[in-house]
């Protein structure tokens, strides 16, 4: 039998999956991605950061990952008010037009907040540090950011007028710095500041009251600890650094809310001694910006003071006073002081549930004809049948507590506690 040739022509294939296609995919692709990272460190230690946040919001929303805490996606952040007293102003930096300052307002990079000479403003920033600023002050949001290592970078400018600051304890590589007058000083964690910038006069310092800090101006470098200050004027003159004394820890009242016992004569103001100092500057005031009429002003030698008082919220501050009668920076503190305590029974309050407007609280109630009623520290207005109805400040975001206080001339009182929530 005659053997069958075999054809000539022939067809040879190697079988590729869909696995080693993939493979190699990711191979080249893993491979162009360590060239980047070599060549562009930076830029691509950006793009891991942002996919690792858009895995992670992804992960969040199928419920195997955790939601990011407000405020820890980097990027531009916001601040917020966390007090407005008096007339406060902002204009953002989108707008050329002033508008009040409300608890709702948020504050971005080169918004201004101004204040009147009536008014005073608590500002609180990313990284916990806050501003007070103070009457008749001016100051401008120069930076307030989050980068991809969560560390934060918050710059204020005092351009005019007096603020207070302290900071929180911000983390290794975040900086908080606030600048006045070309002059611009970086605040330490867990520290405290004065800042006052008059141009008119041509008078710009920074006092370091609690921890320490550095201010650089032009070639200038000058290192702060507690109780230090720099000081200067015209740019063609340097910074002068000083030693200041120190202000007196406020001791007695201790608590937002006192009561007289039975026999004491007055409210007891007492204050922790300060070496080298000549005496004390105590006031108080009903009002935070301790405008005249006062119901103390006065030097003393001691640290400790008995004054009579009627009922009511009063602020009070003290100041040490050294050599040719100059301060020290002020501790200040706000407390209510109720009826005495005696043997009268708690008189009746009655609090409804509370009715929210916005960031406004409505709080309404009834006492005995004749009473007092105080809403945090301010006095409502009461009906001859003892009905009351009263509505807060603008509370900040957050948790807040409304006490309602009610006293009559017998020496009885009663008083109600609630937190609340402001969304």
């Amino acid at each position: 039998m005659a053997q069958r040739r075999k054809s000539g022509f022939q067809i040879s294939y190697v079988t590729i999956t869909y696995r080693s296609v993939l493979l190699g995919i990711l191979l080249l692709l893993a491979l162009a991605a360590l060239s980047m990272y070599v060549a562009f460190p930076a830029a691509a230690n950006r793009v891991i950061a942002s996919g690792e946040a858009s895995l992670g919001k992804v992960l969040a929303k199928v419920g195997l990952g955790s939601t990011p805490p407000p405020g820890s996606e980097p990027g531009p952040q916001q601040a917020h008010f966390t007090n407005i007293d008096g007339t406060v102003r902002v204009k953002k930096a989108s707008s050329n037009t002033w508008v009040q300052a409300d608890y709702s307002l948020a504050l971005e990079k080169n918004d201004v907040v101004q204040t009147s000479p009536e008014g005073i403003a608590k500002v609180v920033f990313t990284d916990g540090t806050n501003y007070t600023v103070k009457p008749d002050s001016l100051i401008v949001i120069q930076e307030n950011y989050l980068d991809a290592s969560q560390q934060t970078q918050v710059h204020v400018q005092v351009t005019t007028g007096t603020v207070d600051l302290a900071t929180s304890n911000i983390g290794p590589g975040s900086k908080s710095q606030v600048s006045v007058a070309g002059a611009v000083a970086s605040i330490s964690p867990d520290s405290a500041a004065q800042v006052m910038n008059d141009p008119r006069n041509d008078e710009h310092t920074i006092v370091m009251k609690k921890g320490s800090g550095e201010v650089v101006r032009g070639e200038e470098r000058e290192n702060l600890s507690t109780n230090e200050k720099v000081s200067f004027a015209a740019e063609s003159e340097k910074m002068v650094k000083t030693k200041e004394i120190g202000p007196p820890v406020l001791i007695n009242p201790s608590t937002p809310q006192i009561s007289l016992n039975p026999g004491e004569k007055g409210v007891t103001f007492s204050w922790s001694q300060v070496d080298n100092v000549r005496g004390y500057h105590i006031s108080v005031s009903r009002n935070q910006f301790f405008r005249p009429p006062m119901v103390l002003d006065r030097t003393t030698t001691g640290e400790q003071m008995v004054v009579s008082m009627a009922e009511g919220t009063y602020y009070w501050r003290v100041r040490s006073v050294g050599e040719g009668g100059k301060e020290s920076a002020e501790s200040s503190a706000k407390f209510t002081l109720l009826p005495k305590a005696g043997s009268s029974s708690n008189i009746a309050l009655e609090v409804s549930e509370f009715v929210q407007h916005g960031h406004s609280i409505e709080v309404s109630g009834r006492t005995e004809p004749g009473a007092r009623v105080m809403v945090n520290g301010d006095e409502a207005i009461l009906k001859p049948d003892g009905s009351f109805s009263h509505f807060t400040k603008q509370l900040p975001t957050g948790e807040n507590v409304i006490t309602v206080t009610a006293f009559n001339t017998r020496g009885g009182f009663n008083h109600v506690s609630r937190a609340v929530t402001i969304q």
